[in-house]
């Protein structure tokens, strides 16, 4: 088993997910930060896949351990699957809920579908690998909840959104906990932990 990965993120929200799924592996995993990796690749991929590429053979060029990079967003059905891979510059942060609930206010309840989905891309010296997570749910009227963040405050599973879950309740449900427990099989069989 390999004993450390680097995270292509300094976002402390991802790092914690990431690091309560894998941690029962005893890999230890660091922030791009924290492995000397000071880069801020172009995001210009056509997809979540080609994010996560993009991301994770950066950082793996400059610190040479194996790496997980992921890209993620919210595809709204009633949209067109927008903001989709463009859920990070869909508006300016902390605007995200407000604009879309504005561009969904006509949008009947029974036809607010939507899915995050998150592709992980991990990157060692044998070659990569492409792990996929989603989690199905709906659009809210009105945000509430304090725990998420992006547009978690907006996204309902069940009667609840995403920001009223627990960190253990969203983990357990998450398209970027499902694509990190994608990789927590995946690591396992590489390995034969």
């Amino acid at each position: 088993m390999i004993s450390k990965l680097v995270m292509a993120t300094n976002n402390a929200n991802k790092l914690r997910e990431a690091r309560e799924i894998l941690s029962p592996l005893g890999i230890e995993v660091l922030s791009q930060r924290e492995a000397g990796a000071d880069c801020e690749p172009d995001e210009n991929g056509a997809t979540f896949a080609d994010n996560a590429r993009i991301k994770a053979q950066a950082v793996y060029d400059i610190v040479k351990l194996p790496v997980i990079a992921d890209d993620s967003g919210l595809c709204v059905d009633a949209m067109d699957g927008r903001p989709g891979v463009h859920s990070a510059r869909y508006a300016p942060k902390g605007q995200e809920c407000a604009k879309l609930l504005r561009e969904m206010k006509d949008v009947p309840d029974g036809e607010r579908t939507a899915a995050f989905r998150c592709t992980v891309c991990y990157i060692d010296e044998n070659g990569e690998a492409i792990l996929e997570g989603s989690c199905e749910g709906s659009i809210s009227r009105s945000e509430a909840g304090e725990n998420g963040f992006g547009y978690d405050p907006v996204f309902l599973v069940g009667d609840r959104t995403m920001a009223e879950l627990s960190a253990e309740e969203k983990n357990r449900i998450s398209h970027r906990g499902a694509a990190l427990r994608e990789l927590y099989r995946f690591l396992k069989e590489r390995y034969g932990e």
